[in-house]
């Protein structure tokens, strides 16, 4: 079995203008820092699709699936999310900013940084354990997922309205 990648030297292919391969990578993904959690990505292989263009460019497409582990966002019980990643990059320097990709320098591609900003732009507002997830009771903390229906509390009295218990009315 062949280690995780970072980068990859596209040079090293000699296309010339036109020409094209397929490749499947092991490619690294760091973990996603998401508020104070931590979230481990598994993904399989990395299928990398490598096009010439005319003058030095690439039109490049990266496709995988991956898996998010983490805490659940609401519960904070584990939380397993599957995604399918499906990108595209142009690379043709001197050609304008806008076809300057940003993981391509001198001919060596960042396929890391690629996968993981990819990944990063498929994933949810939240990570959940489950589409439904009731998340944590606010008021005791319990996990409203197993407390069932009859999980409830006293509405405490609005405290806007505190003085008017003051008030005394003789008859």
């Amino acid at each position: 079995m062949s280690s995780a990648i970072d980068t990859f030297d596209l040079n090293g292919l000699r296309l010339e203008s036109g020409e094209g391969r397929h490749l499947e990578l092991d490619v690294r993904i760091e973990p996603f820092e998401l508020g104070t959690d931590t979230y481990t990505v598994a993904s399989g292989p990395v299928r990398l699709d490598i096009s010439r263009t005319t003058g030095q460019g690439y039109a490049l497409r990266l496709r995988f699936d991956a898996t998010l582990e983490g805490p659940c966002m609401r519960c904070l019980e584990p939380a397993r999310a599957g995604f399918e990643v499906d990108a595209r990059e142009v690379s043709q320097p001197g050609a304008g900013e806008e076809l300057d990709s940003p993981y391509v320098e001198k001919g060596v591609l960042d396929i890391s940084a690629w996968a993981r900003d990819a990944l990063a732009l498929t994933l949810p507002r939240a990570i959940l354990c489950h589409a439904d997830c009731a998340g944590l009771c606010p008021v005791c903390g319990r996990n409203l997922n197993l407390a069932g229906p009859e999980h409830h509390h006293e509405a405490e009295p609005d405290p806007r309205w505190a003085k008017l218990s003051e008030l005394k009315f003789d008859a």
